[in-house]
């Protein structure tokens, strides 16, 4: 495993937010918002001034990495499939939650991860309102350190049994009669929420808050950070047939949970289809 100085990146990824996100944040008006595919997709002219200087500081950081970006991907969608090969690359989304910041809405993230030789071997969430970080290097375990040099440990939370459980589910993204039985699922275990902020959904599961995690969409930005961190935080991860997530996959479906128990019975009673 490369060595990465993960501090050096956090702090990238903050200088960048407080340049370039925090000050347009309820400051946007229509012609600097814009959708991508859908209604709910948008992106703002933060998220790509956000994603130009995280590209230009890990450049000359990391000249090696390949870098990869929501938004350069947006532009150039070749550059995913450049991830999988790579010998070294950093996985940018520049503004998680881009319809929340978009809304006006404070919970929004922006995150990192480092993949080496086909795995993610760091990842950094960092919340530019509560400014402090939540990170993970592979094996290492994870942290929640905030700018004064204080760090936190992290572990999941409690392994509860299944009408107790609470977690966050993503169901916008999966086949229309799919959605509908995991919704009707849903009604056995005890709340199901939404952040539409994955980045802030990791975070609440690393710190203990949540017991399972569910997505269907896997865009490497969203997900990379956040599934490294919920495995060093005691979480078990994988896709929904029940092999390993790799930085490659974009679909197939997530699921995470306390331990490999809660993973099985949550596939088998709610995420079934």
């Amino acid at each position: 495993m490369p060595q990465i100085d993960i501090t050096a990146l956090a702090n990238i990824l903050r200088d960048a937010s407080r340049q370039e996100s925090l000050p347009r944040f309820r400051r946007l008006d229509a012609s600097m918002v814009h959708t991508k595919t859908e209604a709910i997709d948008l992106v703002t002219e933060a998220d790509v001034a956000t994603e130009e200087v995280i590209k230009a500081r890990i450049a000359e950081w990391m000249p090696d990495a390949l870098f990869v970006g929501e938004e350069s991907v947006a532009a150039d969608p070749a550059l995913l499939d450049r991830l999988a090969t790579a010998e070294l690359a950093v996985v940018v989304d520049p503004i998680d939650g881009t319809a929340n910041y978009a809304a006006g809405l404070p919970l929004y993230a922006c995150m990192a991860a480092v993949v080496s030789g086909g795995e993610t071997v760091a990842g950094i969430i960092y919340d530019p309102m509560g400014d402090d970080w939540v990170m993970a290097e592979k094996g290492g375990g994870a942290w929640l350190r905030r700018p004064n040099g204080e760090a936190v440990r992290l572990h999941v939370g409690a392994d509860l049994p299944l009408p107790e459980m609470v977690g966050m589910a993503s169901v916008a993204y999966m086949p229309k009669a799919v959605r509908a039985q995991v919704l009707q699922n849903t009604d056995k275990v005890r709340l199901v929420s939404n952040f539409r902020c994955a980045g802030h959904e990791y975070r609440t599961f690393a710190s203990g808050h949540a017991q399972f995690m569910a997505y269907n969409k896997l865009m490497p930005w969203d997900h990379l950070a956040g599934t490294l961190i919920s495995q060093e935080a005691g979480g078990y991860a994988a896709r929904l047939d029940g092999q390993p997530y790799l930085p490659s996959h974009v679909d197939g479906g997530l699921l995470v949970a306390i331990n490999r128990d809660s993973w099985d019975v949550l596939r088998r009673e709610v995420f079934t289809f």
